[in-house]
């Protein structure tokens, strides 16, 4: 059977009358996907080549709708979920914006070390050091790269209320991260993610991690002024960017005396 009798015994070949991205889209697959889902990757992928940049106002649903020849109605769906996924933030009154990691709260999204009174108490940042050098099998793994490809690896201290609680190895692919420094790490004011989006165009958009409880090393005790084989929780986490790319990998160890770790699940 040639391709023409094919879209000729199938009625659907050619795609819905109704509203549509492209309503002649040929059908490479039979997997079906919802049109609002459909918009959302089209704004995703906007979103990701920077049409809308951090902090910036996206067009409003009447226009998007006008642009994707959808219903407004299929627009605010797909909006709602960028806005659930943290992509998105509806501000009342003013419009939808790109999230940004500069928001306050876009901080404890990510670092989620509450105090026993469950305040989320404000952090000092003290880093230790920056350096490029190879990537090991295991980083390389984790972030998609080759072994000995470069990477940059940041250590620094967390403060909380003027207490050593956490430190951070972080471990970025360099090709992403050239010109990183520790000079210019220093004279950053603000948090790093939103260096990273800001400066580099890299948006952590998702995490995953793995937490467990440890006895302290002494390096890592030295450090965190605790004695060694103190109790702490480690958290291991690989952080993602658009595309599902691994753009992070992240070893804390966290002294939990007076905190304790939230996750929210849903």
């Amino acid at each position: 059977m040639t391709s023409n009798q094919a879209n000729t015994a199938n009625p659907n070949g050619h795609g819905a009358a109704g509203e549509g991205v492209s309503a002649a889209a040929p059908v490479t697959s039979p997997t079906f996907s919802p049109l609002y889902q459909q918009i959302k990757g089209l704004i995703t992928q906007s979103l990701e080549t920077g049409e809308w940049k951090p902090g910036e106002i996206i067009p409003s649903e009447v226009e998007l709708a006008a642009r994707y020849k959808v219903s407004q109605g299929t627009v605010r769906k797909a909006i709602d979920e960028l806005a659930a996924d943290n992509l998105l933030v509806r501000r009342q009154g003013k419009g939808t914006f790109v999230a940004t990691h500069n928001e306050d709260r876009a901080q404890f999204r990510f670092l989620r070390l509450l105090a026993d009174d469950g305040a989320e108490h404000p952090h000092v940042s003290r880093l230790l050091e920056c350096r490029r050098l190879r990537a090991s099998a295991d980083i390389a793994r984790q972030l998609d790269l080759k072994p000995a490809d470069p990477v940059v690896l940041i250590k620094r201290l967390l403060q909380f209320d003027g207490e050593v609680t956490v430190l951070d190895e972080i471990w970025l692919p360099g090709a992403v991260f050239r010109g990183l420094t520790l000079e210019r790490l220093s004279e950053y004011k603000g948090p790093l993610y939103a260096m990273f989006e800001t400066e580099f165009g890299t948006r952590m958009i998702r995490a995953t991690e793995k937490i467990r409880a440890v006895a302290a090393d002494p390096s890592v005790a030295d450090l965190l002024s605790v004695p060694a084989g103190f109790p702490l929780l480690s958290v291991e986490r690989v952080s993602y960017t658009y595309g599902d790319r691994p753009v992070e990998v992240r070893r804390g160890w966290y002294v939990t005396t007076g905190y304790y770790y939230q996750n929210d699940l849903s």
